[in-house]
């Protein structure tokens, strides 16, 4: 009876895992610093609450908001423009190359000015993060997410993905390494300078490693409504069970970027840790070993039976860091320890099953045109809902009259508790759905010859 159970994984080959592993950490490493650093810079800058008010939370959400709407228009564009030429290996190395300069421009920024040019100062912010996200977003989200697609299938996407899911983790372990020695020490140009040359770096070698896959479908569009195929009431009505799975992977995001963005200043400014690189580096490998050893588990045994337990797992290791605001501080490290490997191992997991789903449901030939459906509910939603929920949080626990130094409250972490709660009721279709759409994907490849079973 076991035997049965077991699928046959497709083997990619080195050169595939090779570009997978490369471009997907130097990609992470690059929205690491976006997603992170810009956010903690903007922090930093504005953190005296006394001489810059609510700045602090002001420059983050206005951030955070405007480039997840710059990156979500981008891959809409470039997810359509790779589908029409056929091809993906010209975006993503041109654009990791442009992507690795833009994030030097942080180091124009000033960091001493007068409280009447915070205004100047916030604007730069923004508009140096959407340039950022702008060739960041044409490069990894649109092009080499519609290329994972195109090179993987139903039987090993679970291990792709899982993989793929740990690697903002490991870039987190680099970029923190590298701000040790640098932002750490004020030295924040030479931290942007040098992670500005990652990317380029990774974009010259993925001209001579990169291969586009030899089942693109070279898309015959015509009229410019069609780069926004994805979006039509009558295709989302077609692929439901697409835009379920979208709105349990858009919950699961807004759970997380109700805290991400504050991780660093949480664990340093509110839990007093002020040595967090080896708690959040046990944290990080740990959850890393853990996604690695499911996604392998997800494709031998099949993802159905794991998407609702591990929800209840995120929903738990969340609410548990959010309980260590009741506890004595001396609890604060352990808990740590344990709850940020719970909640961090339990989300890269269910990140990394729903988007194998994602990939699955999506229909041949319009790959890159839905990755701008995927980035609205990813991206866009969550980087909007989030932060707003955060802002909230972070406004009605601010005191005016208080001029020490902001903290994040614990009540983010109650926040993404009880959004991934909610996030539970899409996963329960998506798990009913997933033995029928895995027989569908399957009797499609033994028909095409493409893979033996």
């Amino acid at each position: 009876m076991a035997k049965t159970n077991v699928s046959k994984s497709t083997p990619l080959g080195a050169r595939i895992w090779s570009s997978l592993i490369m471009c997907g950490l130097i990609g992470q490493i690059a929205w690491i610093i976006e997603n992170m650093y810009f956010a903690t810079f903007a922090q930093d800058i504005f953190e005296d609450t006394a001489k810059y008010g609510n700045n602090y939370y002001i420059a983050t959400t206005l951030m955070v908001i405007l480039s997840a709407l710059t990156a979500t228009i981008a891959t809409i564009f470039a997810g359509a423009l790779s589908d029409k030429a056929g091809k993906r290996k010209i975006f993503v190395s041109a654009g990791y190359i442009v992507w690795g300069l833009t994030i030097m421009l942080f180091a124009l920024i000033p960091i001493n000015f007068a409280s009447d040019k915070s205004g100047v100062i916030i604007a730069l912010l923004v508009v140096f993060d959407c340039i950022m996200t702008l060739a960041g977003s044409t490069a990894n989200d649109a092009s080499f997410n519609a290329w994972v697609t195109d090179v993987t299938d139903c039987t090993n996407r679970g291990k792709v993905n899982t993989i793929l899911s740990v690697m903002p983790v490991l870039a987190t372990v680099v970029a923190i390494v590298l701000a040790m020695f640098t932002y750490d020490n004020g030295n924040y140009k030479a931290f942007f300078i040098i992670l500005g040359i990652i990317p380029i770096i990774c974009g010259i070698i993925s001209i001579f490693l990169l291969k586009d896959s030899s089942n693109i479908i070279k898309s015959d569009m015509q009229k410019f409504s069609d780069v926004f195929y994805g979006f039509r009431p009558k295709v989302a009505k077609e692929n439901k069970y697409m835009f379920v799975c979208l709105s349990a992977l858009c919950l699961v995001g807004i759970s997380q970027q109700t805290f991400m963005s504050y991780l660093i200043n949480f664990i340093t400014k509110t839990l007093g840790i002020e040595n967090y690189i080896l708690p959040l580096g046990v944290v990080i490998v740990l959850s890393a070993v853990i996604t690695g050893v499911m996604g392998v588990l997800y494709d031998k045994f099949g993802r159905k039976n794991f998407y609702i337990p591990i929800a209840c797992v995120v929903v738990c290791g969340t609410l548990l860091i959010y309980l260590a605001k009741f506890m004595g501080e001396s609890s604060y490290l352990p808990l740590l320890y344990i709850g940020g490997t719970v909640m961090l191992g339990a989300m890269l997991c269910l990140t990394g099953a729903l988007m194998s789903a994602f990939q699955d449901y999506t229909p041949k030939g319009f790959e890159g045109r839905f990755q701008g459906v995927r980035m609205c509910f990813t991206v866009l939603l969550p980087m909007i809902i989030g932060p707003v929920i955060s802002l909230m949080i972070g406004i009605n626990s601010f005191d005016s009259n208080d001029s020490g130094i902001a903290s994040p409250p614990f009540e983010i972490f109650l926040a993404a508790s009880i959004v991934a709660l909610i996030a539970i009721i899409p996963i329960v279709f998506v798990a009913k759905d997933s033995v029928r759409l895995k027989k569908s994907l399957e009797e499609t490849k033994n028909k095409e010859g493409e893979i033996d079973l």
